[in-house]
């Protein structure tokens, strides 16, 4: 079982409700995005939209330091300061060190696309 995370209690989302955090060019989003292409996803490329800052915490409280792709082109453009930062605020400043996909559904979040992840997608009604 996937690394859920109770965000709708927090958050008021709506059941079913499903959001994909990712980027374009990304091989895993490309897959996530693949296998859900029967379910209604909006999909926020995080180059092109910020991410908000209530997903980012709830990521954060639930994911870690796991949320930050430390084998990233951007991780390794940083230098040693900015690695030391607080990784909310890197994240803000640097939104493509997330690690990728992050999924919000029906108030559960997911990281990555394992095969845990996409099993559990799988899953779901309508996939």
């Amino acid at each position: 079982m996937p690394c859920l995370y109770n965000y709708a209690i927090k958050n008021k989302i709506k059941e079913n409700f499903m959001q994909l955090y990712g980027l374009k060019t990304c091989d895993s989003c490309r897959k996530a995005r693949k296998a859900l292409q029967n379910q209604q996803v909006e999909y926020i490329d995080v180059r092109e939209g910020q991410v908000p800052d209530a997903v980012l915490e709830a990521a954060l409280a639930q994911f870690g330091d796991a949320l930050l792709n430390r084998a990233s082109t951007t991780w390794r453009g940083l230098d040693e300061v900015a690695r030391a930062s607080d990784p909310l605020a890197l994240l803000k400043a640097h939104p493509t060190l997330m690690k990728r996909p992050l999924i919000v559904h029906d108030g559960q979040m997911t990281l990555g696309w394992k095969p845990d992840v996409a099993a559990y997608y799988a899953a779901l009604p309508g996939a």
